[in-house]
């Protein structure tokens, strides 16, 4: 499954994370790539929002790795926790391994930013997500990460991504999903 959706703005992307959040259930592996500014860290603050999770979801750079715990739910549940990380300043997979993000992936949806590379071998199910900006248009600067459309490619991997139907997926595609088609 490979599949484009346009997002115009900032606002859009972190409600795309939102309609994402609804789908996702601990065990999800979610692998965003990117260039700078591109929104990586926009669409993880609308999974945060979506999942409910505790704290402002920023860009984990510098710390690498932070978990976000589940808040109540209105009926008292609780959903998964959020593992966001960047992976932009890991150097060798042993640094990807010190992370041990394998003992949290049953417990949480995990993200992790620029990991194309690094964390395939975690799971056989993974989604995909590649965002990415048009050069030479409004918002190109990183300093205005929230102007300018993005272009956001997703692509799930394994059975776990077999026949879902994503945010923004084409009204042909949810008729073919409900038919039993590809």
């Amino acid at each position: 499954m490979n599949q484009q959706v346009p997002l115009p703005d900032a606002d859009a992307t972190r409600a795309w994370g939102r309609e994402l959040a609804a789908l996702l259930r601990a065990g999800d592996l979610v692998v965003l790539t990117g260039d700078l500014g591109a929104g990586k860290t926009t669409l993880t603050q609308g999974l945060g929002q979506g999942l409910g999770v505790r704290g402002q979801v920023a860009s984990p750079t510098f710390v690498i790795a932070r978990e976000h715990p589940p808040l109540p739910r209105p009926d008292g549940t609780r959903g998964p926790a959020l593992v966001h990380v960047d992976a932009y300043r890991l150097g060798s997979l042993d640094e990807v391994e010190a992370l041990d993000l394998d003992s949290a992936l049953d417990e949480a949806v995990t993200v992790v930013e620029w990991g194309a590379g690094w964390v395939e071998g975690l799971t056989d199910d993974r989604l995909e997500l590649r965002l990415e900006r048009p050069h030479g248009g409004v918002g190109d600067d990183v300093e205005d990460a929230a102007a300018g459309e993005r272009v956001l490619t997703v692509h799930g991997v394994g059975e776990r991504w077999a026949g879902v139907v994503l945010p923004g997926a084409p009204a042909a595609a949810h008729a073919s999903h409900e038919e039993g088609g590809a």
